[in-house]
């Protein structure tokens, strides 16, 4: 065998052993986020059946919740869901605003991380480019929605957060946007100080509320999670609250 023949044949092995490695490397990391991802209550699945009140249909990025036999009130509303939280987990907050007659939008994440998918509510904004939209999310949803509107001021008329804020890419303040902050009291993963050092960045029509021991999981429907609090509250108690909140700041598209 030529020297030429034998370094090639080396750099061969090389590629196909550097191909095993990088192959094994990708499986393992989609495993290791599958083990560590929080999926859907029996009661979200639930949720994500169509009824006589409410259709939900799988759409180009994510789900769509529209209210049957009555007219869209508005605003639409387009969801991102918190990190490692399969989508299907908000489903019971999805189902209860269209019941309420809104156009719900809950974004499907790439790996379930909405920083790889902060463009995700373009396609949803795109279907009803005459109306107006909120958009809001979950805990790392909530920062990557805030980058959305951030962006997108002219499409955008409103941001909320739940157990979430703006970050400095999502900054708001100077908007003439209208905020929600709803943060649980019993909440032990959310980071209040920098909680607290956002709400610099949040605009000046911006509405708190908290909820009396409320947890951070509870905003969603995926059991517990690692690092929250025991809630005081049960989840659907938690929900209804999250729910209330968000109808009594819709009123002001619909005064």
């Amino acid at each position: 065998m030529t020297k030429t023949a034998a370094r090639s044949n080396r750099w061969k092995k090389f590629a196909i052993w550097t191909s095993v490695i990088i192959i094994a490397l990708v499986a393992g990391l989609f495993a290791y986020l599958a083990s560590v991802t929080y999926s859907p209550s029996k009661q979200a699945e639930d949720a994500m059946k169509s009824d006589g009140k409410v259709l939900v249909s799988e759409i180009r990025h994510g789900y769509q919740f529209e209210p049957k036999d009555q007219d869209i009130i508005q605003p639409n509303v387009v969801f991102y869901p918190g990190g490692l939280v399969e989508p299907a987990s908000y489903a019971p907050m999805a189902r209860k605003l269209a019941e309420q007659g809104h156009r719900v939008y809950i974004a499907q994440m790439p790996l379930n991380l909405a920083m790889f998918g902060g463009s995700r509510a373009d396609s949803f904004l795109a279907e009803h480019g005459d109306e107006s939209f909120v958009i809001g999310g979950h805990s790392l949803g909530g920062v990557f929605a805030s980058r959305y509107a951030a962006a997108h001021t002219d499409q955008i008329k409103g941001v909320f957060y739940l157990a979430s804020y703006a970050d400095d890419g999502g900054r708001l303040d100077g908007t003439d946007l209208s905020a929600l902050q709803i943060t649980g009291s019993k909440d032990g993963v959310l980071n209040w100080e920098e909680w607290e050092k956002a709400k610099n960045n949040l605009p000046r029509d911006t509405t708190f509320v908290s909820i009396e021991g409320g947890n951070h999981g509870q905003f969603g429907s995926y059991g517990m999670q690692k690092g929250d609090n025991e809630p005081k509250i049960t989840e659907e108690e938690q929900l209804q609250q999250v729910v209330h909140a968000l109808e009594v700041w819709f009123e002001k598209w619909n005064k």
